[in-house]
């Protein structure tokens, strides 16, 4: 069998590559490579920016829970003492925080 020849965009065969088309080639490659490890280094440093910031929001997002588990305590505490003095039987007591309830959210009407 026969190999044809490789022909340029014009139809004209080109030359033949000799020593200095490897160099240019090894030239284009040694480019690639440093702009391969410049990108490689920025998302290095992107990787590392973003471990950072996951950490942080992990620790706010522990913080928040943790803020949420207490109030959750205390409202938990405040709604059995409520009960408590429900079953005490005494009206004025009742009568004491629906005055207090309203007042708070007259108030808070009022800053908003």
């Amino acid at each position: 069998m026969y190999h044809r020849q490789r022909q340029g965009p014009n139809g004209v065969p080109p030359p033949n590559v000799g020593f200095g088309g490897h160099e240019h080639l090894e030239e284009q490659n040694n480019e690639a490579e440093g702009e391969l490890l410049d990108k490689v280094g920025l998302l290095k440093s992107l990787a590392i920016d973003i471990g950072a910031e996951v950490k942080e929001h992990n620790k706010l997002l522990n913080e928040a829970d943790d803020a949420f588990d207490s109030v959750g305590g205390l409202l938990g505490k405040t709604i059995g003492n409520v009960g408590k003095l429900l079953k005490s039987g005494s009206r004025y007591h009742m009568l004491y925080l629906f005055f207090f309830v309203i007042f708070v959210f007259f108030i808070l009407w009022m800053y908003i």
